[in-house]
């Protein structure tokens, strides 16, 4: 059976993208005695929340679950002979969604200012993304690809030997994040605003570029003195 010399190179792609998306990620939690409570009030503050934003010009369906998920609720205590034990506070639940929509500041800052004075008194984060993440995974596994063959040129021609045909691809079908965060924990509007004022919030948030990489490996035949038979 013949053996081919092969050469093999990583390539490494790298993009720098300008977020085209504001994602507010909104978390409603409530703790109730009873399992069926929790599941009500779960669905009511959802639909108060849907409300507030219908007046806002949003779809009921723009708000999009994350997760959503139910537990029991303890706490530890000791009884009065300072032994300790676990008491049964309720059933939890915990409602992560996003709202994603065209970056705009002023809408934004609307949007803020309704959480922030909504009764259901949601948890919320501003993040940025971008409208097309297929489109940038592209560019990205073909600027690797590209990489790889600009390194493998260059290790060829060092060598002494042609490169042939392509032997194997390998791509760790990563998932870069097409995210950036400029407020890592839940937004502290006293910090972020700097009026309070007609119904929105007068933000002055500039998200920096995306910067995402991701590599492919690729295996060429080579030929020539310097190939080893």
């Amino acid at each position: 059976m013949e053996h081919k010399a092969t050469l093999r190179v990583t390539g490494t792609g790298m993009l720098r993208i300008r977020p085209d998306v504001t994602r507010i990620t909104i978390s409603l939690t409530g703790c109730y005695k009873e399992y069926g409570e929790s599941i009500k009030r779960s669905a009511e503050d959802t639909e108060s929340l849907k409300d507030i934003l219908a007046g806002l010009d949003f779809a009921r369906t723009d708000l999009k679950t994350l997760s959503f998920h139910v537990s029991e609720r303890t706490e530890s205590y000791q009884d009065k002979d300072h032994n300790w034990k676990e008491r049964f506070l309720g059933y939890e639940y915990r409602h992560v969604m996003k709202l994603d929509f065209d970056s705009d500041q002023e809408r934004l800052g609307r949007v803020l200012y309704a959480l922030a004075h909504a009764s259901v008194k949601p948890e919320f984060r501003i993040s940025y993304t971008v409208k097309n993440p297929e489109e940038s995974k592209n560019a990205l596994i073909a600027a690797a690809v590209a990489d790889a063959r600009a390194k493998a040129g260059v290790l060829a021609a060092a060598s002494g030997v042609k490169l042939g045909g392509i032997l194997r691809i390998d791509y760790s079908l990563a998932n870069p994040d097409f995210e950036v965060r400029p407020m890592a924990s839940n937004l502290m509007m006293a910090k972020a605003c700097r009026d309070d004022c007609a119904g929105s919030y007068n933000l002055d948030i500039e998200p920096d570029d995306i910067e995402v990489t991701d590599i492919v490996t690729v295996v060429w035949t080579i030929s020539g003195k310097g190939a080893a038979e």
